[in-house]
């Protein structure tokens, strides 16, 4: 397998495509801090703030101006517990936390984008916005084959200068035009969205042979619908004819279940708004929206008819 993914529900999208064992492709930040000892740094966000000019520093360096955002300096695997808006000197010393910096408050669009990289120099893009749905959760992401030109403009620019010698993909999150967060893997939640196979042959040359080289031109808006449901439960999957027949309704590009069966709720890292159990990845809203109601379904009844218990660790 070419992609180091540890999420068994995302290997269908990298099990076809050969890759030599010595070519490492990242998806978990972890793994990716360790494999770029030179550009690990872009997981500090204090530092990401301060090459882009913005007003930043560590707790203990009181804000001269509010509002500010308060977060974790270092956020590898979803310890983003803490983030917020801070209004006032009371706010700041409420929030006041080890680890953690104050920086600009951005305002304007949310947009994660994926860009494969050759020397520092950004080579392909594609962006994705998440539609909230409260407390962590989302409601689906929208994977747009538009280009967003103040985004590849000004991160097009910070690359270049800050990613020089750097070659692979990474993923950064901006609000409005401005770096928030950068990582140095992709987003494996969509492949299939950005083109499937041969975009995944694409990524493994480019780890491989250090050129980008992906025929984009049929790029299709897709979306990325997703299915929480209440904290507490333990759940079975849904039956594989089920899950086949899901995925293979027209539309509908792939089908995620996204937890292990024989853990218990409690290992799962989850959002305070909902245990997220399956995603729909699809070309038509309508049709992920209706297969996610069936996916419901099947999971409410389980709920009503009792947690599953036998088997968990």
């Amino acid at each position: 397998m070419p992609i180091c993914e540890i999420d068994p529900w995302r290997t269908q999208y990298f099990d076809n495509v050969p890759c030599p064992d010595d070519v490492l492709v990242p998806t978990e930040d972890s793994d990716a801090w360790t494999w770029n000892p030179t550009h690990r740094w872009v997981y500090d966000k204090l530092a990401v703030a301060l090459s882009q000019g913005l007003d930043a520093a560590p707790h203990g360096v009181a804000p001269t101006q509010y509002p500010v955002f308060s977060k974790p300096i270092y956020n590898l695997k979803g310890m983003g517990v803490g983030s917020r808006a801070l209004e006032s000197p009371a706010d700041y010393a409420d929030a006041y936390l080890p680890g953690h910096f104050w920086t600009t408050l951005l305002t304007g669009d949310h947009i994660s984008s994926d860009v494969a990289i050759v020397g520092g120099e950004p080579k392909w893009w594609r962006h994705a916005r998440g539609i909230a749905s409260g407390n962590g959760t989302f409601d689906y992401w929208e994977i747009s084959a538009e280009s967003e030109p103040a985004v590849e403009e000004w991160c097009g620019a910070w690359c270049r200068k800050h990613l020089a010698g750097y070659t692979g993909l990474i993923n950064l999150e901006t609000i409005g035009g401005r770096i928030i967060e950068g990582h140095l893997r992709f987003a494996d939640q969509w492949p299939d969205l950005y083109g499937g196979d041969p975009w995944v042959e694409a990524a493994v040359r480019l780890y491989r042979h250090g050129v980008w080289q992906f025929d984009d031109s049929k790029r299709r808006t897709g979306y990325s619908v997703v299915l929480f449901m209440p904290h507490g439960k333990a759940h079975r999957h849904p039956p594989k004819e089920m899950q086949a027949e899901i995925a293979a309704s027209a539309e509908i590009s792939s089908l995620q279940i996204t937890f292990h069966e024989n853990w218990s709720p409690d290992r799962h890292a989850m959002p305070p708004g909902g245990f997220r159990v399956a995603i729909v990845n699809c070309w038509d809203r309508a049709a992920g929206n209706a297969a996610r109601d069936r996916l419901r379904s099947f999971f409410s009844a389980q709920d009503q008819a009792g947690s599953y218990q036998a088997g968990l660790r």
